[in-house]
């Protein structure tokens, strides 16, 4: 049976990455209508870990999981490696004698123990002193209830997280409140919105990018565009002449590197590279997330009974967050590059036969699974193809070290 499972990060005060939360869910018809649910998560997770592999799906990080009471009792957490895994205790599980036991046998075993969707009340006290760190819903509870619950717990050893952070500026309330960590999209949204123009070291490496997904571009056009850009003309060079190549002669010029490349590699590494130039002072996980976005949709593309060109799929995804790496309006961005119109359309969310994958790509990255659903059903999409491609998307932006390419 396919999974559809999705990773969402949390970071810390610095806004590098320092867990993702692992977002799932069964299958498409919401299966094992007759087994208590409980149960069903623990088969979910465990035929997940087991088959894809754990650090595939976080690079690494640590992954936070939920678990309900009967899981938590019964030890199915044992199944994972404790170095890897945060087990979340849900809220609505009842703080009784028996689970803390659990969560002090856990704790016992190198697991760390999590709070989620945490409000302070006198009962959870047993629990609390198990835990390690704490959640509260930044959307869900008022300012004065979050600074309640920061005072009550303020005797005990526990770091907290703000979850559901949708903003900048609810990003730097937290921190300023003392959270320790961050949960949430609000990295993928503009800093400041308002009309100011892109730098014009940003221009040149936008008109790079928009050459590279031009459907017939020009090599002799790109070698030009590369070479007055001496950063992007250097990563691609050395890139070329690391161990990984094992080239038998020193490639020495940017042509002989975009011809050796060949068109497909050439557009996508390439692209990788400027887009963490236009992102550098941004968090790593805003380019990652673009190149994820990019390779999803191009895979998605080739699965699908329709099949669009997948370079402009790329260029789809690769582009969908431009608005937050350049913090401007989408569509004042968009008036300054060579994209086709159906990219356009669906960046900027109208009609179009390229929007719906775009949506999928967000539905999914958020877990929102009955809209992933509804988008792999108007793209003739077998739903039981997405994970795996959605996985692939991780190892393959997971593969570039973003301090290098930045």
């Amino acid at each position: 049976m396919d999974i559809f499972i999705a990773r969402q990060p949390i970071f810390n005060k610095k806004l590098d990455i320092y867990a993702y939360e692992l977002l799932f869910r069964d299958g498409i018809d919401n299966l094992f209508p007759d087994i208590d649910g409980d149960l069903a998560t623990s088969r979910v997770l465990s035929q997940t870990f087991f088959n894809t592999g754990i650090e595939r799906i976080t690079g690494g990080k640590k992954a936070f999981i939920n678990f309900g009471r009967e899981p938590l009792i019964r030890g199915i957490p044992l199944m994972f490696p404790s170095s890897l895994t945060s087990i979340e205790v849900l809220e609505s599980v009842e703080p009784d004698e028996s689970l803390i036991e659990s969560c002090h046998q856990l704790k016992q075993k190198g697991f760390s123990i999590v709070l989620d969707d945490f409000v302070y009340h006198k009962s959870l006290d047993g629990l609390i002193k198990e835990a390690d760190l704490i959640k509260i819903d930044f959307q869900k509870s008022s300012r004065d209830t979050i600074k309640a619950n920061i005072e009550q717990l303020s005797s005990f050893d526990v770091k907290l997280i703000a979850e559901k952070v949708e903003t900048i500026e609810e990003f730097d309330e937290a921190l300023e409140m003392g959270f320790s960590y961050f949960q949430g999209y609000f990295f993928c949204k503009p800093q400041v919105l308002r009309e100011k123009d892109v730098p014009a070291i940003k221009s040149n490496l936008l008109d790079i990018i928009a050459e590279l997904n031009n459907r017939d571009f020009c090599i002799n056009t790109l070698k030009n565009l590369v070479e007055r850009d001496v950063g992007v003309s250097y990563k691609l060079l050395r890139h070329l002449n690391s161990p990984y190549y094992r080239r038998l002669c020193e490639i020495t010029s940017v042509r002989h590197a975009i011809v050796l490349l060949g068109e497909k590699s050439i557009r996508q590494f390439l692209s990788v590279i400027i887009m963490s130039g236009l992102s550098s002072d941004k968090p790593d996980e805003l380019t990652r997330s673009s190149i994820i976005r990019a390779k999803f949709c191009e895979q998605l593309g080739n699965t699908g009974g329709i099949r669009p060109d997948p370079s402009e799929l790329f260029t789809l995804g690769l582009f969908s967050l431009i608005d937050a790496i350049l913090d401007n309006h989408m569509g004042k961005i968009l008036k300054t590059l060579p994209l086709n119109d159906r990219i356009k359309h669906a960046l900027l969310d109208q009609d179009g036969d390229l929007r719906d994958y775009i949506q999928l790509a967000i539905s999914y990255e958020r877990g929102s699974w009955i809209d992933v659903i509804k988008s792999a059903s108007s793209l003739n999409i077998n739903p039981d193809k997405i994970a795996e491609i959605y996985i692939e998307a991780l190892s393959w932006a997971d593969s570039f070290d973003m301090s290098s390419c930045a």
